[in-house]
């Protein structure tokens, strides 16, 4: 069972704010996000004050969800001599401009039994003067780790104007024993692999888990009762219920739609598949989408008003966009290859999926009318693209070659720049980027 996290954000700091110069500056220091080549943004995040053990671990998160990015370079800690004696001492600017620093971090732990306060300042090096208020994170003791995910996105929104995402969840599917009889059971994690819970054990095969957008339920292929059925659960208690029970044909693929009362899902019978809507609450059910070909891996655009699918009906498998109301679905993959897995981003204005090129598949994206296709990975096999909740990163399944090959997790940005494996020390596959916590 999920803990209920009490993380309040408290009041601007006031007392934070002595001793600043007035210095004029044209804007904001702000990080600029292209296409191109990223210059790394240079941060101090010297030791935070406090407790050593707690303020040392939430450093270290906060240092590792920035450079972790890309998109920031940290100052070595031994080039760091102008460190403040205590949180509230005046910044000497002038120390942090000889190493190059760009921004610098200051923050304060304290510890009181079960809690813990979290204070921190963001200060632009430059203009020397503060970037933002100061803000103060409560939380229980235990929870040390989402205070340092909200420390981070709070400085990279400030940074780079974007929509946050290191406090946020990711469901998967953990993998163990060989190809042919593999043990799968579903799991919750923080962004970065850390905090996983085990949402259901090894008893029985599950596939492909997703997210609501309010991360509250996660949706889901089952082998339980024999046969693959969709199964829908409540995160915080765990109860799952079985949403499909026919035992005629074969329920999977399914993802909710953006309000939640929807589930777009994949039917099979008789040999063929098509794309089906099921009320959550009712259980209801109609085609969507029904063809003599393979429709399959439906996908919600962020308004709720369309659907990207993947079909063979042109002779390989390819990605169409259909009305959630129906009507003749409009082709948008023409490239060279086989498309599938596609994955509306939540900024809408995206979609990745993979693709199959000769012996090599691709993470790729492409605008909502099929232009500008842009490919960001290649491997043996990568599949299941999922968005961060910014809509900037990308996380998906990447299977080694060979008869004992390991699916892992990786993301990359929507640049192609980045890559990164997640530290998990056992095989995953299958991820659903969740929301951003509150």
């Amino acid at each position: 069972m999920l803990r209920t996290l009490t993380l309040t954000l408290s009041m601007a700091l006031a007392a934070a704010s002595t001793a600043l110069p007035a210095l004029a500056q044209d804007g904001p220091l702000k990080i600029e996000i292209t296409d191109g080549v990223t210059e790394p943004m240079a941060i101090a995040i010297p030791a935070f004050h406090g407790d050593a053990e707690v303020a040392g671990r939430i450093r270290d998160v906060v240092a590792a969800d920035l450079t972790g990015t890309g998109l920031f370079r940290e100052i070595p800690r031994d080039a760091q001599v102008a460190r403040p004696g205590s949180f509230g001492e005046a910044i000497a600017y002038e120390d942090w401009r000889a190493v190059n620093a760009q921004a610098l971090v200051a923050a304060e732990v304290t510890q009181a039994g079960d809690a813990i306060s979290v204070k921190f300042r963001l200060f632009d090096v430059y203009a020397g003067q503060a970037q933002g208020d100061g803000m103060q994170f409560d939380a229980r003791a235990g929870d040390w780790r989402r205070a340092a995910h909200k420390i981070a996105d709070q400085i990279y929104a400030r940074l780079t104007g974007e929509q946050p995402y290191f406090d946020s969840r990711v469901a998967f599917v953990q993998e163990t024993g060989p190809k042919d009889a593999r043990i799968k059971r579903i799991g919750v994690m923080d962004y970065d692999g850390q905090n996983i819970l085990w949402m259901t054990d090894s008893s029985s095969l599950v596939l492909a888990p997703q997210f609501s957008r309010d991360g509250r339920r996660l949706v889901y292929t089952s082998f339980d009762s024999g046969f693959p059925q969709i199964r829908v659960m409540e995160v915080a208690t765990v109860a799952s219920r079985a949403l499909t029970q026919d035992a005629n044909s074969m329920a999977f693929s399914p993802r909710f739609s953006p309000d939640g009362r929807w589930i777009a899902y994949s039917r099979e019978q008789g040999g063929n598949t098509d794309i089906w809507l099921m009320d959550a609450a009712s259980g209801a059910q109609r085609a969507l989408v029904q063809s003599p070909a393979i429709d399959t891996a439906p996908s919600f655009s962020p308004d709720g008003q369309r659907i990207v699918f993947e079909s063979d009906r042109s002779g390989n498998p390819q990605l169409y966009v259909v009305g959630v109301n129906g009507g003749e679905p409009t082709r948008i993959s023409f490239g060279d290859g086989r498309y599938g897995s596609p994955a509306w981003s939540p900024k809408g204005d995206l979609i990745a999926f993979t693709k199959q090129v000769g012996n090599q598949f691709h993470i790729a994206t492409m605008r909502t009318d099929g232009s500008g296709e842009k490919t960001l990975t290649g491997s043996f096999l990568d599949e299941s693209p999922t968005w961060a909740p910014n809509g900037r990163v990308v996380m998906f399944t990447r299977v080694a070659p060979g008869g004992n090959g390991q699916p892992k997790l990786h993301s990359v940005d929507i640049t192609g720049r980045n890559m990164r494996p997640l530290s998990l020390d056992f095989a995953a596959s299958d991820p659903s980027w969740g929301p951003l916590m509150p």
